[in-house]
């Protein structure tokens, strides 16, 4: 059993791993650029994270809620979600102020291989931000009756 069947639950693991790749990808990309911009416009590197942290969370839940999990929003799942990306915040901080405040590696390199060390836990974490685990009552998916769900 490999890491992409644990998080995919045994629903088409490959379809959900591609969408979460392309969700991440996209919130990656926003968060550097955001990032990278600030600190070039004279914030500190923790600033500039936190300052981009919301709008790319934001973001993120969304477009796994409909795109990556096909659920329905809700307090739940967001409040795993927002849980599970904050855990990473201040691994990607401490990076972030180690390598480029502190060692003057450029934001430009630091930003794009501190989300590389991130994405693993990201990925693991989805979930169970998104999915229910055994025993619980499951999320519904969106736009399902509850006689698809049993069938």
């Amino acid at each position: 059993m490999c890491l992409r069947d644990l998080v995919s639950g045994g629903r088409t693991p490959t379809v959900r791993f591609s969408r979460f790749a392309v969700v991440g990808g996209l919130c990656a990309a926003l968060s550097n650029t955001a990032v990278i911009v600030l600190v070039r416009y004279g914030y500190g590197s923790v600033v500039a994270t936190l300052l981009a942290f919301g709008p790319v969370l934001l973001i993120g839940y969304a477009l796994h809620s409909v795109f990556t999990f096909d659920r329905e929003p809700s307090r739940l799942t967001f409040t795993r979600y927002a849980l599970a990306t904050a855990a990473n915040l201040p691994i990607w901080m401490a990076a972030l102020y180690a390598f480029s405040d502190v060692l003057r590696v450029s934001i430009g390199i630091v930003a794009p291989a501190a989300t590389l060390l991130i994405f693993l836990w990201n990925y693991m974490s989805a979930k169970w931000a998104f999915i229910a685990e055994p025993g619980t009552a499951p999320e519904q998916p969106r736009n399902a009756s509850p006689g698809e769900l049993n069938g």
